[in-house]
C-alpha cells in the first residue's frame, strides 16, 4: 500500500525524488473549545497543530469513541495547512453523539446517532502520506445531561427550527420516541424514530419539521412490549428564520385536495442554482410551500442533498477542501443531522488513496501526471449527483467522476489532440466510510453487452474546465483537446435488495448521456461489476408499446428506482432530452411545440423475458431539461419533481407535482402543483423521520 502511495505522490512532486522514510511526525497541540465538561447539545471545536521533519503533506483524521462504544472515523484524512514549519489541521467541529448501526424495518441497517452524556475519547491522527508515518493524540471530553431527575427538558439549537428534547432514562429492552404537535393542534402530530433505551443514560432527540415562531407541545413515548406510555409534556417555541438565510418564493398552482396524498404532507427540496443567483438552503415545507425546516451552510453554498435517510439524517455532497487534488468543486461527502451537525465526513483525496490500495488504476489523484497527460492517464475528479445508504450493514454508495485520456478521434472527436473522456465510478463505503468495492465504467467499456467506449453520448455532451454542471476537468489543458467528452453523465444509483433472478443486492444506475438505465453485478460486494443489462433505446429490453407511442423510451432520465422495496414498478423521471431534440439522430419530429414535455413514468420490468411494460407515462405539461425525481406514494399516487424548467432566458423554476393515475390508461391528473426556484431533487414525505427508501 505504501509503495503505491509513495510512487504517486513522488510523481506529484515533479522533482521525482521521494522523501526518506524516517520522517518524524509529532502532534504539538490538541485543544477543544469550549473545554470539558459541556452539556449535551454543545458543539465542540478542536484545534490541532503538528510538525513533520519532512515536507509532508500532513493529513489529519478525527476518530471518536463514545461512552460504552467503539472508535469510529468521524472526519477522514484531509490536508492540513503549512505555515512557518507548523501544520494546522482543518477545524474539527464535533457534535458528541453515540452512533450505532441499527436494523430498520426496511430490512437494511442504518447509522442511528443519539446525543448521550458520559466521557468520550476524541483522537486525532496525523499522517505523512509520502513516508507513511503517523502520530496520534487522544483527548477525554465529558458531556453532561440536560435532564435533571425525572423531568424532561427541551432547548433550542443553532437552527431556530430545531429543538433538542431530553427525557429520563428508560429500561433496556424498551424503546422511546418523541411526539410533537402545534399547541393549537391545527396540524397533525409528528413523531421521531423509535430508539432503543440505554438503561442508565438519558434519551435525547433532535426535533425538526416545525414552523417558525410557533409553539409546540412535545413528549416522550416509551414502548415496552405492546404498551406505550406517554411522558410529561414540554412546550417549545421555534425562532424566526434569520434574515441572512434566503428563502425562495412558492406558488401553489394546484392545491392539495381530497385526491392528493395529504398524509405525505411535507416537501423536501434541494434548491440548486446554476450560473449564479441567490444561494438557497435545503428546505422542507408543507404542501403549500410554508417552511418547516432548512439546512444552510456558512458561508452559503449550493450543495447536493442526495438522500434523506430513515434515521433522521441526510446525505450531502458539498464543496470544500480536499487534498490531492485540492481544488475543484464537490469534494466532500458529508452526513448531517437535522440540526446541520456533521455525523461523518470523507473527501475525494482519501477516497483516491483507498481506491489505489484496492488496485483501482483509474481512481487515483489527478495531479500526478505531466502536462499534457499521456494517453491512458486517469483519475478521480469529484463526487457528483447521488449517494445512497440503503445497502446492508450500513454501507454507503456514492457516484464519482473519473477522467481518462484517449487517443485523438475517440468518440468522433474532431480535435487532432488526445481527448479527455469523462466516465463514472460507483464507490461503496463500509459502515466506517472506508472503500470496500467499486465499479469503474472504463473497465467495462469493451462493447456489448458492456459499455462501448466508441459510443458517444447520445446528444454529444461536452465539458470545459470548471463549467457549471460538469466535473472540474483536471486533465484538460495544454496538449489535450479543449473540451472533454461527457460520455455517461450518471445521475442516480439504486440498491435493489433482490432482483428477479434470485440475486440479492444488485445496483441499478442511470446514465443520462447514454439514455440508458443499467444493472451492475454487485451482489452485496461479491459481484463481478459487470453490466448485466442496459435498458433504453438500443438497449437489451423490448418495450411493450401497446399504446403505439412514437417514442416510448425515456431519455435524459433521472431518479430511477424499483418501488415497493424492489418489487416494482420502476419509477422514472423522463426529462425527454433526446425525444424532444431529435435533430442529432436524424429521426424527425415525434412531438410538436405544445407537447414536447417531460414525462412521469412507471414501468413493469420483466428480467426473465427482457420486456418492459408501461404502467404510467404521463405528459407533465412542462419540460425539465435536467434534474428531477420520481416517487410512488403510499396512496398509489406518484410524485414527480420537475427540477429545471426554463421559464425565461434567466429564470429556471422547479415544480412539485403529484399525479393521480387514471385507471385503465397511462395518463393521470395533477392533484398538486407547487412551483418554486430550481430544485435539483425533491421528495414528498410524511416527516423528516420517514423518507422514501428508494
Amino acid at each position: 500500500m505504501r509503495t503505491v502511495w509513495n510512487r504517486l505522490l513522488c510523481l506529484a512532486a515533479v522533482a521525482g525524488i521521494c522523501a526518506p522514510a524516517h520522517a518524524t511526525v509529532q502532534i504539538k497541540v490538541m485543544r477543544p473549545a469550549p473545554i470539558s465538561p459541556q452539556p449535551i447539545g454543545k458543539v465542540i471545536t478542536y484545534s490541532v497543530t503538528a510538525t513533520d521533519t519532512n515536507p509532508g503533506p500532513l493529513a489529519f483524521q478525527f476518530n471518536v469513541t463514545p461512552p460504552g462504544g467503539s472508535s469510529a472515523v468521524v472526519v477522514d484524512f484531509n490536508l492540513g495547512k503549512l505555515s512557518s514549519g507548523v501544520w494546522t489541521a482543518p477545524a474539527f467541529e464535533w457534535w458528541p453523539t453515540l452512533c450505532n448501526n441499527v436494523p430498520q424495518t426496511s430490512g437494511v441497517v442504518a447509522l442511528t446517532c443519539q446525543p448521550v452524556e458520559g466521557t468520550y475519547t476524541v483522537e486525532v491522527v496525523a499522517k505523512d502520506f509520502i513516508t507513511g508515518e503517523t502520530a496520534s493524540r487522544k483527548n477525554k471530553f465529558t458531556v453532561n445531561p440536560i435532564v435533571s431527575g425525572s423531568t424532561p427538558a427541551v432547548k433550542g439549537l443553532s437552527n431556530p427550527l430545531v429543538a433538542l428534547f431530553g427525557a429520563p432514562a428508560c429500561p433496556v429492552g424498551s424503546r422511546m420516541r418523541v411526539k410533537f404537535q402545534q399547541q393549537s393542534q391545527s396540524t397533525p402530530a409528528m413523531t421521531t424514530n423509535w430508539v432503543s433505551c440505554l438503561a442508565s443514560q438519558t434519551m435525547n432527540f433532535e426535533i425538526a419539521g416545525m414552523y417558525p415562531q410557533t409553539t409546540y407541545e412535545m413528549f416522550a413515548q416509551t414502548q415496552t412490549g405492546s404498551n406505550i406510555t406517554d411522558g410529561a409534556s414540554m412546550s417549545f417555541t421555534t425562532g424566526a428564520i434569520p434574515t441572512k438565510v434566503s428563502i425562495p418564493t412558492f406558488q401553489v398552482n394546484t392545491p392539495a385536495g381530497a385526491e392528493a396524498d395529504t398524509a405525505d404532507s411535507m416537501l423536501l427540496l434541494n434548491p440548486h442554482q446554476f450560473g449564479g443567483g441567490p444561494v438557497y438552503p435545503n428546505l422542507a415545507t408543507d404542501l403549500s410551500g410554508k417552511v418547516m425546516w432548512y439546512y444552510a451552510k456558512k458561508p452559503p453554498q449550493n450543495l447536493i442533498l442526495t438522500r434523506p435517510l430513515t434515521n433522521g439524517t441526510l446525505l450531502t455532497i458539498q464543496g470544500g477542501q480536499a487534498w490531492n487534488p485540492a481544488s475543484g468543486d464537490k469534494q466532500l461527502l458529508i452526513q448531517v443531522d437535522v440540526a446541520g451537525n456533521i455525523v461523518r465526513e470523507t473527501n475525494t483525496g482519501i477516497i483516491q488513496q483507498q481506491l489505489l490500495a484496492l488496485g483501482a488504476s483509474d481512481g487515483g489523484p489527478c495531479n500526478v501526471f505531466p502536462t499534457p497527460a499521456p494517453v491512458g492517464s486517469a483519475c478521480l475528479d469529484d463526487f457528483h449527483h447521488d449517494a445512497i445508504q440503503t445497502l446492508p450493514n450500513g454501507d454507503t454508495a456514492v457516484l464519482t467522476s473519473i477522467e481518462k485520456i484517449y487517443p485523438a478521434g475517440t468518440q468522433g472527436s474532431a480535435s487532432t489532440l488526445p481527448v479527455d473522456i469523462i466516465g463514472d465510478m460507483i464507490v461503496v463505503l463500509d459502515e466506517n466510510w472506508q472503500v470496500k468495492w467499486y465499479f469503474d465504467a472504463f473497465e467495462h467499456a469493451t462493447g456489448a453487452p458492456q459499455l462501448d467506449i466508441t459510443r458517444p453520448a447520445v446528444l454529444g455532451g461536452t465539458c470545459a474546465q470548471g463549467q457549471d454542471g460538469c466535473p472540474y476537468g483536471f486533465l484538460l489543458g495544454t496538449g489535450i483537446a479543449p473540451l472533454a467528452l461527457d460520455w455517461l453523465h450518471a445521475n442516480t444509483i439504486y440498491y435493489w435488495p433482490h432482483d428477479q433472478l434470485g440475486n440479492a443486492g444488485q445496483i441499478i444506475w442511470s446514465s443520462k448521456g447514454q439514455d440508458w438505465v443499467m444493472k451492475v453485478d454487485y451482489r452485496n460486494g461479491a459481484g463481478t461489476g459487470d453490466i448485466l443489462w442496459r435498458m433504453g433505446r438500443q438497449g437489451d429490453f423490448t418495450f411493450n408499446n401497446f399504446n403505439s407511442d412514437p417514442w416510448p423510451w425515456f431519455s435524459g432520465q433521472h431518479e430511477v428506482a424499483m418501488e415497493n422495496n424492489g418489487a416494482g414498478p420502476l419509477s422514472v423521471f423522463d426529462n425527454g432530452n433526446t425525444r424532444t431534440s431529435k435533430a442529432p439522430l436524424g429521426l424527425g419530429s415525434n412531438c410538436g411545440p405544445s407537447d414536447c414535455h417531460s414525462r412521469g413514468m412507471a414501468l413493469n420490468v420483466d428480467e426473465i423475458g427482457m420486456q418492459v411494460t408501461p404502467v404510467l407515462s404521463v405528459d407533465l405539461g412542462l419540460t425539465a431539461f435536467s434534474g428531477g425525481n420520481a416517487q410512488l406514494l403510499a396512496n398509489g399516487n406518484y410524485y414527480f419533481n420537475a427540477a429545471t424548467v426554463l421559464i425565461s432566458i434567466s429564470t429556471e423554476d422547479s415544480f412539485a407535482l403529484e399525479i393521480l393515475p387514471t385507471a385503465g390508461t397511462l395518463t393521470g391528473t395533477q392533484v398538486l402543483n407547487v412551483a418554486t426556484t430550481e430544485s435539483y431533487r425533491g421528495w414528498q414525505l410524511s416527516s423528516l423521520y420517514s423518507p422514501p427508501i428508494t
